[in-house]
Parts: structure tokens; C-alpha cells; sequence
């Protein structure tokens, strides 16, 4: 049995069973039934469903954004922005996707050779509490069009919005079973990608995650993507602009209480403009609203179980030890961390090091070029980092000296249905989003007639 309280004031939400492997099995034949009817469907129908969808997550925003809000403490405000790029993702794909999968003639010695895509079959989807919504339908939405079925499973703090998406899914009008939340314990998705009707798994979550799910996909033979933890630089170099990028760093970093995969925890400032810039960011962190999740002005409120607090407070402890000297917060009580810079931090720190997932920015300055590159790339993950500067040509000649997925500049990481999203080392593998997001899941069918 699974239990919800709120985050923000400790109150019971509420009560969840989890199924029987009998109702898996009964579950993952429903879903490759409606898959054999589903991708005979014409792509017209399959974007009306999508268009449907969006606008029915519009028309019950303030709902939708309500139950994050209670289950994680999302604020409220975040929370219907989230919300709205829901909405964008489904209407991009209604009307992009059948361009994305139309057959593609290539010039070979044959009278006619083509490349087709085609629906694959069962897709499992597993994933996180942070962004309850947005997570999900940058799967669902690509994958409908294709013609595939989903099967989620969601993280068991966030099972209200999961059951809410769900009913909105059939509102639409797809058919029963395409897209279904099982409420399943972490061993019982074995039996999911054990089951010949499922063809493929995708996760968001953490790097020890992935490396499970991964382990089982491999065993079983199934294609996975995986989307996982980030620790992404900041990179200030001494000709930026100082206000606008202290504004961008502060969204980057603090925006959804710190709980991002892709948020900016590693601030690398060039010491030329050091202080200058510190002051100006401890002034804007400190003027940060925290509070009530409920309430429209708030930015910063409470994380979203108090282990990831305590996760968070100890990374800081440790590196406190081992020299680093806290600017601004740093305190906790219970799920409330404050917003915090921490400064003089080295590679070898945990704030550093390792993933932090909270209202916590680590600051480190560098000499040159070289140096910040070097203390960018000094960590095993490789999500995405931002560059800040007004010479816009040396910025794109050193994106490839870094070895993330995704380099933006001057401009914090961020995921748009429009570009392929992913990352590289422990931050994962394949691509979501864009049409290489959407062909992760296809069948790419060769058709090859001799003359």
C-alpha cells in the first residue's frame, strides 16, 4: 500500500494499492490488443486525439497544476506553466510528426528503395515525481503518433496526477488501453520487460536507475532510453553581461525548488568579474519568495520528501569541511531547505562532484578559457551546459570542447519539443524530443524492389 502526504504541511492525501502480476500480465495484453487496432489508424486521427488532449490539459490547468502542487509541492505558478508546455508538446506532434515519418526514397541500384517508419509496439514508461506531467507526455505525445501504446509507471508520490493524465487520455478520445498508468512496485517492471508484447523502455531518473533498468532491457533484449541525473555548468566568462545573466542563473538553478535534472548546479564565474557578480546574485537569491506552494508569488518552496532535504544538507556539510564557505542559506527544517550559494568550491566537493537536487548553487571561479572548460567537463555526467558571453563566435568554437549533450549560450538548458534532448556519460543515452525523438520508437523498415 502506498501512502501520499503533502510535503508542505505533513496532511494525508492519499491511498494507492499496488496490482498483482496477474493484472500486469492482464494489463500489457489489453495494451498490444488496442496496439494491433491502434497503428492501422490514419495519422489525421491520431492528431485530433493529440489536439483533443491539449486542449483539455488547458481547460483543467489549475486541477492538473493543483494535484503537483499537493503531491510534490510544485509551485503553483511553475505548476501551470508546466501544464502549458504540455499542451505545446501535443500540438507540435499532431502537427509535425506525419511529415517526420513520411517514407524516405533513397538513390541506390534498385528500382525503388525506401526508408519507412513504423509503430513498434508496447513502450514502458518510467518516471519521475519532479515535472509529473511534462515528463510523461514528452513520451506519450511522440509515441501516439507513431502509433505505439504506452504503460507507465510513476514515481509513487505523484499517483494522483498520473490517474488525472490518464482519464484526460481517454477524454481525448484514443482508445481504451493505448496509454494505461500501472500502480506497480519497482520489481514487478521485470515482468513488464520480460513480456514479448512490450518492445522498448524509456526512464527518467537517476543514473543508479538507469543503470537497472538498462541492466534488464539488455538482459530481455529491448531498446531503451534513458534520460538521467545532470550536474550542468553555468559558465560566466568576463564579458557578460552581468545583470541579465545573474537573472538567467537564478531561473536556471531555483526554478521547480531546485529539483531538475537539467538545472544549473555548477556555477563556473570568471574571476575577473568575481565579486561584481556575486553581489549581484546573493541580492537576487535573496529576494526570492519562499513560502506556501499555494500561493501565485511563491518561487521557492518545500522539496519534495524530506530524505532528498537531508540528501541535500549533508553534500553541503561535507563540502563546508572540506573548505567550501556558505554566501547566503544553508539552513533546513524538515522538507524546507533555503535557497543557498556556497563559494571556494573545488572538483573534489560534493556540491561539486556529485548531483545536487535542491535550491543549491556551487560557485567556483577560473583563470581562463582552458580552465573553465576543463572544470565543465570535470564530472561523469553530460547533460547540458551554458555558456555566457558576448562573443558569440568563440562560444560556438568551443561547444564542441564540451562533452554534453546540449550546449546553449547564453541561454539556461531547457528542453523544447522542437530539438532532440538527451545526454551523454551518466546522464544517459538516446534522445527525446524532435523528430530523432520520435523515430527512438519506430521501426525503421527497409524497403528495397529490384528492377
Amino acid at each position: 500500500m502506498i501512502q501520499q502526504y503533502n510535503p508542505y504541511n505533513g496532511d494525508f492525501l492519499n491511498e494507492f494499492q499496488y496490482i498483482s502480476n496477474t493484472d500486469v500480465e492482464a494489463a500489457i495484453t489489453n495494451a498490444h490488443q488496442a496496439f494491433r487496432n491502434y497503428k492501422q489508424i490514419p495519422f489525421e486521427e491520431r492528431s485530433k486525439g493529440l489536439r483533443n488532449l491539449s486542449s483539455l490539459l488547458k481547460e483543467n490547468k489549475s486541477k492538473l497544476a493543483t494535484s503537483m502542487m499537493l503531491e510534490m509541492g510544485k509551485p503553483i505558478a511553475q505548476a501551470k506553466a508546466e501544464i502549458e508546455k504540455c499542451a505545446w508538446v501535443c500540438e507540435f506532434y499532431a502537427e509535425n510528426a506525419a511529415s517526420f515519418l513520411t517514407p524516405k526514397q533513397v538513390r541506390t541500384d534498385a528500382q525503388l528503395s525506401e526508408i519507412h517508419y513504423e509503430a513498434s509496439g508496447i513502450l514502458l514508461a518510467i518516471m519521475p515525481w519532479n515535472y509529473p506531467f511534462w515528463q510523461v507526455l514528452r513520451c506519450l505525445a511522440p509515441a501516439v503518433m507513431l502509433g505505439n501504446a504506452v504503460v507507465l509507471k510513476h514515481a509513487d508520490n505523484v499517483l494522483q496526477s498520473a490517474k488525472l493524465l490518464e482519464n484526460l487520455v481517454l477524454e481525448a478520445g484514443f482508445p481504451k488501453y493505448i496509454f494505461q498508468h500501472l500502480i506497480i512496485k519497482e520489481e514487478q517492471t521485470e515482468l513488464i520487460i520480460a513480456n514479448p508484447h512490450v518492445k522498448a523502455v524509456t526512464l527518467t531518473g537517476s543514473t543508479k536507475a538507469g543503470k537497472a533498468v538498462a541492466k534488464l532491457a539488455g538482459k530481455h533484449i529491448k531498446k531503451s532510453v534513458l534520460e538521467l541525473g545532470g550536474s550542468n555548468a553555468l559558465v560566466v566568462f568576463k564579458d557578460a553581461d552581468v545583470k541579465t545573466t545573474v537573472n538567467i542563473c537564478v531561473k536556471a538553478r531555483f526554478q521547480n525548488t531546485g529539483q531538475s535534472c537539467i538545472a544549473g548546479k555548477r556555477l563556473l564565474l570568471d574571476e575577473a568579474i568575481y565579486e561584481e557578480f556575486m553581489l549581484e546574485l546573493e541580492q537576487k537569491v535573496k529576494e526570492l519568495v519562499v513560502g506556501n506552494p499555494a500561493e501565485n508569488e511563491t518561487y521557492i518552496s518545500v522539496l519534495a520528501r524530506e530524505d532528498l532535504a537531508e540528501n541535500l544538507e549533508n553534500q553541503l556539510k561535507k563540502s563546508v569541511e572540506m573548505g567550501a564557505k556558505i554566501r547566503c542559506g544553508g539552513n533546513r527544517k524538515s522538507t524546507f531547505f533555503e535557497p543557498t550559494l556556497v563559494e571556494h568550491v573545488t572538483p573534489k566537493m560534493p556540491v561539486f562532484e556529485e548531483e545536487t537536487f535542491g535550491p543549491l548553487l556551487a560557485v567556483t571561479s577560473f583563470k581562463n578559457t582552458d580552465e573553465a572548460i576543463k572544470l565543465a567537463n570535470h564530472q561523469h555526467y553530460g547533460l547540458g551546459v551554458s555558456l555566457f558571453t558576448k562573443d558569440i563566435e568563440m562560444a560556438k568554437k568551443i561547444a564542441t570542447k564540451f562533452t554534453d549533450g546540449a550546449v546553449f549560450v547564453n541561454s539556461l538548458v531547457k528542453s523544447d519539443p522542437r530539438l532532440p534532448f538527451g545526454g551523454s556519460q551518466d546522464s544517459g543515452y538516446g534522445r527525446e524530443l524532435g523528430k530523432e525523438g520520435l523515430l527512438e520508437f519506430a521501426n525503421i523498415k527497409t524497403l528495397y524492389v529490384e528492377s
